[in-house]
């Protein structure tokens, strides 16, 4: 297996004591690139006549080869290792997101109309007209991020407080790509009416729900019950968001191979929350062909094991991921690292597009199969074509709540799913180059623009 690209989820500022002599600080770097370490910036902290102080950042492929970078350095003669930060940790120290006032509270007659006894005429006012919770408080700008921590990234059922992380770093998604306040509702039980009762507790404050890392098939019928008993839009991430860029970015890649939709045979590998709602989204695009296969292979009608979801797209065929990829023309991974070989990729047709979407170790890595394949695109920002659920949730709910939508639709999908694709101008399209940047500053607007057209075309827009 290729060793993985360092970045920077693994990256390191060593702090080290250099004797202040010619090629001391040559020899620290030979040994962090000899390593196979990235470097990122060098920092000059301290110098006299004999030592100086540095902090160097290194990026890392993983926490096993930081540990390797770090011995290289500590055994390089005369230098001392004063401490050694990890990053990431420090990012997320004492949390991600804080809240704050929008408005200053200077004076008496401040105080007075933002609380008591001014905020009753607020308070009355609502009450007599309940619509008015969206013009006079937080409720038209805010999405509760709900998980029970049973789906966390692809580590599993972690449970509610290490959930919480990745909470909060959606809610900064939200408001960095989206301008929407977001905040991490973490629920301490797995059993789903009380997720559904808490959520229709809670929803009072919110003007959308995003659901989130809620196992299958559990998050199925939680999102389900919730878009029937509530009047704001429910959304869950690891479904939709997963399933509109994916989506998008098939749009795309069909161009660069010149085959239609229609023609195609896809092959699923993952048949949760995220691979049951990509098959959907696809069937509704226009793919005819679609087999599925989770961890015993295909989806087969011939299979007694098979839950409600996975019979949807269970087909006459039986046997392996490795004789489903026979002959297919795309492989979409939501499933685990290595899963797939260069052997199957090979036995797939011409021009194979492969999505290997697990995070953060895809099913195969692209080194291994860069000659073999069409296009290729991963979940990870070091390679090029990342699918990134980030290219849709925030233009979604910006969409969404603009207008009031009473739900989020399939008809909304689709549209936002074309609205990403059609970002990519054909004289830049090509094999690493089928979807925008995350950080393209059209993605949103272009997103929500669609949902909103959409929700007006459908009749649920109330605003």
């Amino acid at each position: 297996m290729a060793d993985l690209t360092p970045n920077s989820s693994f990256s390191l500022t060593l702090r080290l004591e250099i004797p202040n002599r010619v090629g001391m600080l040559a020899n620290v770097t030979k040994a962090i690139a000899t390593s196979g370490g990235n470097f990122g910036q060098i920092d000059l902290i301290e110098q006299t006549r004999d030592i100086s102080i540095r902090e160097i950042t290194v990026d890392a492929a993983s926490s096993d080869h930081a540990e390797i970078i770090v011995q290289a350095v500590k055994a390089v003669p005369d230098i001392k290792v004063l401490n050694v930060y990890d990053r990431t940790f420090n990012l997320h120290r004492g949390g991600k997101i804080s809240i704050t006032s929008r408005i200053p509270l200077k004076s008496v007659s401040d105080l007075a109309m933002a609380y008591t006894p001014g905020v009753g005429r607020i308070c009355t006012a609502i009450a007599q007209n309940p619509e008015e919770v969206y013009n006079l408080t937080i409720k038209r700008n805010t999405v509760a991020i709900v998980t029970d921590g049973t789906a966390v990234l692809g580590l599993g059922n972690l449970g509610p407080a290490a959930a919480l992380p990745v909470m909060e770093g959606k809610a900064m998604l939200f408001k960095e790509f989206a301008g929407i306040d977001a905040f991490p509702i973490c629920l301490d039980t797995q059993d789903t009416e009380k997720i559904i009762e808490a959520v229709k507790n809670i929803a009072p404050v919110f003007g959308g729900v995003n659901l989130e890392d809620i196992a299958a098939p559990r998050c199925f019928e939680i999102e389900a019950r919730l878009r029937q008993e509530l009047d704001i839009p429910v959304f869950h991430d690891d479904q939709h968001g997963t399933a509109i860029v994916t989506l998008a970015a098939l749009y795309n890649a069909l161009k660069v191979v010149q085959k239609s939709m229609g023609d195609i045979r896809i092959v699923i590998n993952g048949a949760g929350a995220a691979g049951v709602a990509v098959a959907r989204l696809l069937r509704k695009a226009g793919a005819e062909k679609i087999w599925m296969c989770d961890s015993k292979g295909i989806l087969s009608t011939s299979r007694t094991d098979l839950t409600e979801e996975k019979r949807e797209f269970a087909v006459k065929a039986q046997g392996t991921l490795a004789g489903a990829l026979q002959g297919a023309d795309v492989f979409i991974g939501l499933s685990a690292p290595g899963v797939l070989t260069p052997e199957m990729v090979r036995s797939m047709a011409k021009d194979p597009i492969v999505f290997a979407m697990a995070n953060p170790i895809p099913e195969i890595q692209p080194e291994l199969i860069k000659d073999d394949v069409a296009v290729m695109a991963t979940g990870r920002s070091d390679y090029p074509n990342q699918i990134n659920n980030v290219l849709a949730f925030p233009g979604v709910f910006r969409g969404a709540l603009d207008c009031r939508a009473a739900t989020i639709t399939t008809t909304m999908y689709l549209e936002a799913a074309s609205a990403i694709a059609s970002l990519i101008k054909p004289s830049d399209l090509d094999k690493q180059h089928i979807v925008p940047s995350v950080f393209d500053e059209r993605v949103v607007t272009a997103v929500a623009g669609a949902v909103q057209r959409a929700a007006r075309q459908e009749g649920i827009a109330r605003g």
